[in-house]
């Protein structure tokens, strides 16, 4: 018997179409694992650019919206997180890039998992790394 995943998905009021949802959880799992990591509870959380900014807001003092935020709530070599992600800045970049809802939509995604591997993008080395690992996690995971 296959034990129940431990990553979620949260619409707070938002439609859109998000596929194969047991496959990506066991995706995310698999790319932690890959990385050293024991997969706790992973709740993604896509909600509004409005809600994000509020977030952003109240927590980071940041007052604008962003396409994710990460709270990274590990405990010990659990990784246990809150990954907020904004659909309307989701659909606003994948317009801005000319990429896919879809494609943009799992980047996001893959890249909440990488914050909790400890990949960073603050500076552009960090920056470059982090995009070449996205780009690779799509590659394989085939969108």
């Amino acid at each position: 018997m296959r034990s129940k995943s431990k990553v979620c998905f949260f619409f707070q009021g938002q439609r859109f179409s998000l596929q194969n949802r047991s496959r990506l959880k066991g995706f995310i799992e698999k790319t932690l694992k890959a990385e050293g990591l024991n997969p706790g509870q992973l709740n993604y959380i896509f909600c509004s650019d409005r809600e994000i900014r509020k977030i952003n807001r109240t927590y980071l003092k940041h007052d604008y919206a962003t396409d994710i935020i990460t709270f990274d709530l590990s405990w010990q070599k659990e990784v246990t997180a809150d990954i907020y992600i904004s659909i309307d800045r989701v659909r606003e970049n994948a317009k801005d890039l000319g990429v896919s809802i879809k494609n943009e939509l799992h980047r996001v995604i893959f890249h909440g998992a990488l914050h909790l591997c400890g990949y960073k993008d603050k500076k552009p080395a960090e920056i470059k790394i982090m995009r070449a690992k996205e780009e690779e996690l799509l590659s394989k995971y085939g969108v």
